[in-house]
């Protein structure tokens, strides 16, 4: 295949996954993705289970790009209380 037809990404770092989860939860909250900021607790900021199984989705759809066999469990995201929970659980399912 002609190398102009593979695209190389750069790792995601802390920020960048940070705005990505910041960005999904505020769309999928109706909210400002600057009102949510790392210590925000989720049940705070509305976001239920329903929330997080939608967050996951859309986390492994976009991510799973990037990292093949990229998900998360269920059960893992009952054990995520903030925002900076989520991206440090993230970030080493990148690895």
């Amino acid at each position: 295949m002609p190398a102009e037809t593979h695209t190389h990404r750069a790792p995601l770092d802390r920020a960048a996954v940070s705005e990505l989860i910041r960005d999904r939860l505020a769309e999928l909250l109706g909210l400002d993705p600057g009102s949510v900021s790392e210590p925000d607790r989720l049940a705070d900021l509305g976001a239920d289970d329903i929330v997080l199984l939608d967050l996951a989705e859309l986390l492994e759809d976009e991510l799973g790009e990037r990292t093949i066999g990229f998900h998360i469990d269920d059960e893992d995201l009952q054990e995520l209380e903030t925002v900076s929970d989520a991206i440090d659980d993230v970030l080493s399912r990148l690895v």
